[in-house]
């Protein structure tokens, strides 16, 4: 996968870079700020394709995290990368001074972890990626449990709605029955006393 497969990395808050790390030059890093002031504001995770290289972004409560990698990388290992960053970045900062911190003020204390954090994921790539499948596996059992309640819950109240109609369908036929018992008993005593001319 070779040293350079991830070449730079930034956290920002909204359109404000907090801490970015790199060991190269290029015009990659104004691309990725160019990327930045156009990204929805909504939690998603997006990638563009510049120059040969992946600009990878996860977009989550106000925070952007971006990894620009060299497209044969593909998109899983910049991806997982970015989630590991957004997990520590909270852990150390949420609530914290990320909150109202100037541009590029947390370069000092966070720009190594980012190297660090770099480093690791193509260092390990396979671990990573098997981390990262797993997570979304389990995002996706948890997708499908959801789906699976929904459909219980639909099926519920279709089962009440079925038993109510079936009920009312009974208390239809038994009042027919019913109308039918009274009609016969009543043409039974009409004909009994027309014959004998009841009293």
């Amino acid at each position: 996968m070779g040293q350079q497969s991830l070449i730079y990395s930034f956290v920002a808050r909204g359109t404000v870079v907090l801490a970015e790390f790199t060991e190269f030059t290029g015009n990659f890093t104004g691309i990725a700020a160019q990327c930045l002031q156009k990204l929805p504001a909504s939690n998603n995770k997006f990638t563009y394709n510049c120059d040969g290289h992946t600009f990878n972004y996860l977009v989550d409560t106000g925070f952007t995290y971006c990894v620009v990698a060299v497209e044969s990388v593909g998109r899983q290992l910049p991806i997982a990368f970015l989630e590991r960053i957004k997990e520590d970045f909270s852990k150390r900062y949420g609530g914290g001074k990320a909150a109202t911190a100037v541009a590029q003020s947390l370069n000092k204390e966070y720009g190594p972890k980012l190297k660090e954090q770099m480093q690791y994921c193509v260092d390990h790539p396979e671990e990573v990626s098997k981390l990262a499948k797993v997570k979304a596996q389990v995002s996706e059992v948890k997708g499908v449990m959801m789906d699976n309640i929904e459909k219980a819950q639909d099926f519920r109240q279709q089962g009440t709605t079925m038993r109510r109609k079936m009920w009312l369908q009974n208390m239809k036929i038994k009042l027919i029955v019913l109308g039918i018992i009274i009609a016969l008993i009543l043409i039974i005593v009409l004909s009994v006393c027309g014959g004998f001319k009841c009293h």
